[in-house]
This record gives structure tokens, sequence and C-alpha cells, in this order.
């Protein structure tokens, strides 16, 4: 089985899991706040981790142990919480479009902080598939005279610093971190946002609520599901990817998920037109740009 082929084979997946993930918030919010849901997230991630990380913990290098949790600090922890405070304010097209900011801050930080050179190419293939998702959000809008909601614009910023915390947590991953076992990095990393997330769980309160409430119940089990499915599990495979393919194509990931939202979409029935398919074809050229090979190319991105 090709190097090639495994890579495309995650990619996939986790466009599935993470573009599953913003369901998973929405559905939280019915029992849950933003920092429960959030806290409860991350702190299910970690500990199902945590079994293993005692086994990987002695793998890691001691001189790399503080780039490995701070990989999950700006990786996971941080935007988790982001993300979850925007969610309930911004208009989910709104928040589409400024999720997929982070290849941009991918390629703007390995440029300005890690001296990468990337190729115009690459560069081109990374803003083509973001007109692309831009046209995806607008055009149908646009077409159908409907409005896009700006009301809570601040949140807007949430969103855009969780962008550039990724942007730097996959430079970190992928320039200092390469030597080390993805799998090793994922469990110890996200073992130890385990205790962030047990205080703030503490003090907003989590074991005060009514769990006898259904709503409640289906909102802790959703979080939790979020938590080994969009962090634990995600976070193993983005790591694998990162190694195997480049931090450029492994951000890339953020562009596939439209490709989720329209399937969540078809499946409670929404109307897709014309106009959807021809945007997700940009987005796929941009994809195939950024990741078509170049030998002379000296950084892997």
């Amino acid at each position: 089985m090709s190097n090639k082929f495994i890579s495309w084979a995650i990619f996939i997946i986790l466009c599935i899991i993470w573009g599953s993930s913003f369901k998973l918030m929405h559905d939280s919010q019915q029992g849950l706040s933003a920092a429960q849901i959030a806290g409860l997230r991350i702190f299910s991630a970690g500990l199902v981790f945590v079994p293993f990380a005692f086994f990987h913990f002695s793998k890691i290098p001691k001189n790399k142990l503080g780039l490995v949790i701070l990989s999950a600090v700006f990786g996971n922890l941080l935007p988790a919480f982001l993300f979850a405070e925007a969610i309930t304010k911004l208009d989910s097209s709104l928040a589409g479009i400024l999720n997929s900011l982070t290849p941009i801050c991918v390629v703007v930080i390995g440029i300005f902080f890690f001296k990468d050179t990337i190729k115009k190419q690459k560069i081109a293939g990374v803003l083509t598939g973001f007109l692309g998702l831009v046209l995806l959000t607008v055009l149908p809008l646009l077409l159908e005279k409907k409005g896009m909601s700006f009301n809570n614009l601040s949140y807007t910023l949430l969103i855009v610093l969780a962008t550039f915390l990724y942007g730097i947590n996959v430079n970190i991953v992928g320039h200092y971190l390469k030597g080390i076992n993805p799998i090793h990095n994922a469990t110890v990393s996200l073992a130890f946002m385990t205790i962030p997330a047990g205080i703030v769980l503490w003090q907003q309160g989590l074991h005060q609520i009514n769990f006898n409430d259904v709503t409640v119940q289906n909102s802790v089990w959703t979080s939790i599901a979020l938590g080994i499915g969009g962090s634990a599990i995600a976070t193993a495979l983005f790591y694998i990817l990162v190694q195997r393919a480049g931090i450029l194509f492994a951000s890339l990931v953020t562009y596939g998920i439209p490709f989720i939202a329209l399937f969540w979409g078809f499946i409670d029935g929404e109307k897709i037109t014309w106009v959807k398919p021809l945007c997700l074809a940009i987005i796929l050229l941009g994809v195939y740009l950024a990741n078509r090979p170049d030998k002379k190319e000296s950084n892997t991105v």
C-alpha cells in the first residue's frame, strides 16, 4: 500500500471526523455551556489516552517534552474553548469560512517564523481552495437573496485566533517534533491536558448539573464523543499525516470539511444546487495545486 494512498485515506477520515465535529458542538449546546463542552471534550480526549501515555512518556525526549505539551495547548486546549464559545454566537456559514483560514496561517507562520520556502504554486493552491470555500458560502446566499448574519462579529476574532494557534501548532509539530512517533506525541500531550480541562470543569460546576435531565445526558455524551473522536483519535491521525505528507497538505483538511457539511445538509433535506458542486470543484483544484509534488522544493510543507 503506497504512502500517498495512506495519506489520502487519513485525509478523508479527518475530513469526516472534523466535518462532523461542528454538528456535535451544536448538539452539545442544548444542555451544556460553551466552557463545559470544551472542558469535557478535552478532558475526555486526554483521559482516554492516559493509559497509553504511561507507556509512551519515557519515549519522549526530555528536551522535547515542553514542546509536546505546548502542541496540545495550541492545537487542542485553547482552540476547543475558542470554537465552543464562538459557535454559540456566530452564523455557521461565517464560522466555516473563518475556520478555513488555517492553511493560510500555516503558510504565513511557516514563511515568517520558520523560514520555509514555499513554491508559488502551493500558495496559489491554498488561495484557490480558500476562494472556493468563500464562494461556496456566499454564492448560494446571493442567488437565493438571503443575508448572512454578522451579529456578534467580535466572536470572529476567537476563530481567527484559533486558526492562528492551529498554524503555530502545525509548524511546531512539522519542524520540531517530526522525529517523535506521532502516536506517542498525541497520547502524552493530550494526557497532560486532563489537568487544566479538569480544573475548568470543576470551576464550571459540571458536577452540579442535573444528570437526570435527558437533554443534559445527550449533551454530555455528545461532548465525550466529540473529545474521543474529534480530539483524541483525530489528533493522532493528524500528527501521522503531518509526518507522512507534510504540514501544508495536513492543514488542507479544513478544506474538506464543507464536503461533509453538505452531506449532513443533504441528510437533513437541504437542496443541493449546481453552485455547490462547482465550488467544491474549485476547492479540489486548490488542494491539487497545493499538493502537486515538486522535487526541487527545499522544505516539506
